[in-house]
């Protein structure tokens, strides 16, 4: 076994530690990937405090760029070196996996929470000998190197953006970007709302503006997000602290309301916002991560037509999205740097803090 550099969830406390950890040689069926980035995702700091089901100790990270370290003996379409993008874990063999839809796998949850092998058996150990969880959405790449299930895994060209770029597109980019082109379908000309300007949300507001939507209204209780959001698209900002956001969309929309509407904050009163700011006919997309929570709205409202759809890591296959936001990057249209604050992995610690604060949008940890 060799020692990887990681950061460990322990006691459900919302604390990352730092420990040298002993990684196993791949499996046949695995791939070892050298991380050299990884997105800092809301869903991991809801495993680092306890509220997802996902057993602890942990290696999360689920927004992994790297390279290929060794292949398996029973892997094939990978070669050492090649870089790749690493996202969630699918069976691929159901229904949903075979219509192109991975995300909507039976098997999602067992897949990419339970941080573990099909038999159980981790390929982490700590100092002591103990195994730690890892596999966390196929990856674990909060470590410096994990063992990946190929399905996983997104080949890229040897050419093309640094991978603290390419990290985000594991989950949260593709995850708002999805939403607008995959569930809402937005098309051109049209009136688009986002609650929240978090990364997913920002992702939406490119992907909204990529299409061309004509109007792109934003709302968020952080100013410098508000105003990252007018430079990738939006064009209309409202402060979510002061002003309610379904007057605000309806007074910009002449009383109308918006065709389409996503929420990316995981807070219950933010999408009954999302849904009431619909004009009839509308459709509103819920991404926020929140557990346990139930999204209320006015029953009456939806007879007008007004639909509310879920949706998790784009509606798409990412190894199909991903190459999509890659090529709208490459023209300019796509400006996921604008986002993007890299830190040292010693230095996780901070990136929640400003995760937290609404300091960095988008926190990128580096290997």
């Amino acid at each position: 076994m060799n020692l990887v550099p990681a950061a460990v969830c322990r006691g459900g406390d919302e604390q990352f530690e730092l420990e040298d950890l002993a990684i196993e040689d791949p499996r046949p069926d695995e791939v070892l990937v050298r991380f050299t980035a990884a997105g800092l995702c809301h869903t991991d700091l809801e495993v680092a405090a306890g509220r997802m089901p996902t057993p602890l100790p942990v290696v999360a990270g689920h927004e992994g760029a790297g390279v290929v370290e060794a292949v398996g003996s029973a892997v094939s379409g990978f070669d050492v070196g090649e870089r790749v993008v690493a996202s969630f874990g699918f069976c691929g063999s159901c229904r949903n996996c075979l219509s192109g839809l991975p995300a909507y796998c039976p098997s999602h949850f067992p897949l990419n929470f339970a941080a573990q092998r099909a038999d159980g058996s981790t390929g982490l150990r700590d100092g002591a000998g103990q195994p730690v969880h890892d596999h966390f959405f196929g990856q674990s790449s909060f470590a410096g190197y994990g063992l990946c299930r190929p399905g996983s895994l997104i080949r890229l060209p040897d050419s093309g953006p640094a991978d603290e770029l390419l990290a985000p597109l594991g989950c949260g980019v593709i995850t708002g970007a999805g939403a607008v082109w995959n569930v809402l379908r937005v098309t051109p000309g049209s009136t688009v709302a986002v609650f929240g300007a978090g990364a997913v949300g920002l992702s939406a507001v490119m992907a909204a503006a990529a299409v061309g939507a004509a109007r792109i209204i934003v709302g968020d209780v952080h100013p410098g997000r508000l105003e990252l959001a007018s430079k990738l698209g939006a064009t209309d900002l409202f402060d979510a602290s002061e002003t309610d956001g379904v007057d605000r969309v309806r007074e910009l929309t002449a009383g109308h309301g918006v065709e389409f509407s996503v929420e990316s904050t995981g807070v219950p009163a933010v999408m009954a916002q999302a849904v009431a700011a619909l004009a009839p006919l509308g459709h509103a997309a819920i991404l926020g991560v929140a557990p346990g929570a139930e999204v209320r709205t006015d029953a009456f409202a939806l007879l007008s037509g007004r639909s509310v759809t879920g949706s998790i890591v784009g509606h798409q296959a990412p190894a199909v999205l991903v190459p999509r936001i890659l090529d709208l990057h490459a023209q300019g249209r796509f400006p996921l740097e604008a986002m993007i604050r890299t830190y040292p992995l010693a230095e996780i610690s901070q990136a929640v803090k400003d995760t937290r604060s609404g300091a960095s949008v988008k926190a990128v940890l580096l290997h």
